[in-house]
C-alpha cells in the first residue's frame, strides 16, 4: 500500500465516523507515524509502506475514530508558531487564545510591560509565547494541577524559556506571595458544567477541570475580577479570553467590582468576541 493510498483509506474511515477535518487529520497521522515532514509526504505519496508503518497507521485511524483527539496521539500541536508538548492532562491549545496572546503582547511592548502573571497555564502555551515574544519578560504561570504544571515546564524547555518563567502550583491567587503585576492573564475554564456532555467527543476527551467553569461558566471570572487588582500595578491590565457568548456578563462582573477602566473586547476570526480587556484604575 503507498502513502496516498492509506491516507485515502484513512481519510474514508474517518469521514464515515464524522469525525472533523478527516483529509487534515488523516495527512498529520500519517506525517507522525513516518516521522517525516508535510512536504516530505506530499512527494512521495507514491512510496510503498512497510507492514509495520500501516498497521501503526490504521491503529491510530481507528484510536481516532473512538474521538481520541489527534494531539493526544501525537502530542504535538503548535500555537503561536511554537511547537507544544500536550497530553490528555491539559487543554489542547486553541487558535482562538492567539487572539488573546497577541493582544497582551501589543499592549506589553507599548507600556513596556514585563511583569506577567498566567492564571490557569495549562500546557504552559500562553505563559510559554509570552516568555519567548516579549523581550526581558518576567513571567508567573500558576495552575492547579501538579500534571499540567509538568507539561508546562517541559513546554518552557523546549521552547528554550524555562529561566524566564516560574512556575507556581495554586488555586489561582491562593499561593502566590504579596507583589504587583504589570499583566494579568488567563484563559480560565468558561464552558457551563450541564454542557460539557453535550460537546464533541473530542472535547470531551479533555481534561473537564480545563473546561468546568461551573453552573453558569462564570466562576473562574468571578474569582479573578474579584481579587486581581491587589496583585497588579497602579494602571496596569487584566486581559482575558472568554466564550463567544460571555462579553456581556464578563463585562458586567468587572464593572460590578469598580476597580478596572478602559473596557475593551476583542473579536476572532468569525466575529465573535473572545478577549475582554480592562485596566486597572
Amino acid at each position: 500500500m503507498t502513502i496516498m493510498e492509506a491516507m485515502n483509506k484513512g481519510m474514508i474511515e474517518l469521514k464515515n465516523a464524522n469525525i472533523e477535518t478527516p483529509k487534515m487529520k488523516s495527512r498529520l497521522l500519517m506525517q507522525f507515524i513516518l516521522n517525516k515532514s508535510m512536504q516530505y509526504v506530499i512527494a512521495n505519496d507514491l512510496l510503498q509502506m512497510s507492514k509495520k508503518e500501516i498497521d501503526l497507521y490504521f491503529s491510530a485511524i481507528k484510536t481516532l475514530r473512538q474521538g481520541i483527539p489527534l494531539e493526544h496521539i501525537t502530542h504535538q500541536r503548535e500555537f503561536m508558531r511554537l511547537n507544544f508538548y500536550v497530553d490528555e492532562n491539559v487543554l489542547i491549545p486553541r487558535q482562538d487564545t492567539e487572539i488573546l496572546v497577541e493582544e497582551v503582547i501589543k499592549i506589553a511592548k507599548r507600556v513596556n510591560a514585563r511583569k506577567i502573571l498566567d492564571l490557569c497555564t495549562g500546557s504552559g502555551a500562553i505563559a510559554v509565547s509570552l516568555a519567548k515574544y516579549i523581550p526581558e519578560s518576567d513571567i508567573t504561570a500558576i495552575d492547579i494541577s501538579n500534571e499540567a504544571l509538568k507539561i508546562a515546564k517541559k513546554n518552557a524547555r523546549i521552547n528554550e524559556v524555562e529561566n524566564k518563567i516560574t512556575f507556581i502550583k495554586s488555586d489561582l491567587f491562593s499561593n502566590i506571595k504579596p507583589q504587583k503585576f504589570d499583566i494579568i492573564i488567563s484563559n480560565p475554564p468558561y464552558i457551563k458544567r450541564d454542557i460539557i456532555e453535550k460537546l464533541a467527543e473530542q472535547v470531551k476527551k479533555e481534561p473537564h477541570i480545563a473546561l468546568d467553569g461551573g453552573k453558569d461558566g462564570l466562576d473562574f471570572y468571578r474569582k479573578i475580577v474579584k481579587e486581581s487588582y491587589q496583585y497588579l500595578k497602579y494602571k496596569a491590565y487584566l486581559c482575558l479570553e472568554i466564550g463567544y457568548d460571555q462579553k456581556i456578563d464578563v463585562s458586567n462582573i468587572i464593572d460590578k467590582e469598580d476597580k478596572f477602566e478602559k473596557l475593551y473586547s476583542k473579536q476572532d476570526l468569525y466575529g465573535m468576541d473572545r478577549v475582554i480587556v480592562a485596566q486597572l484604575k
